[in-house]
């Protein structure tokens, strides 16, 4: 368990390169949810659950 997205993402290279595979605009939004992203499960959970609110046009690209 990390503190946070940044923190997830500098001790992590499976969680890195994972989220260095995602568009850009994903990044984006879930560098906005930085202090609610503390693991690798919570990083696919919110990319997966966030991707779907993009593609619905709920959030949209940054």
């Amino acid at each position: 368990m990390y503190t946070d997205l940044q923190a997830l993402l500098s001790g992590s290279s499976s969680a890195r390169a994972y989220f260095l595979s995602l568009p850009v605009p994903l990044q984006m939004q879930l560098h906005r949810q930085n202090d609610a992203i503390c693991s690798a499960a919570a990083l696919r959970r919110r990319a997966a659950e966030t991707e779907g609110l993009m593609k619905k046009g709920i959030i949209p690209p940054l």
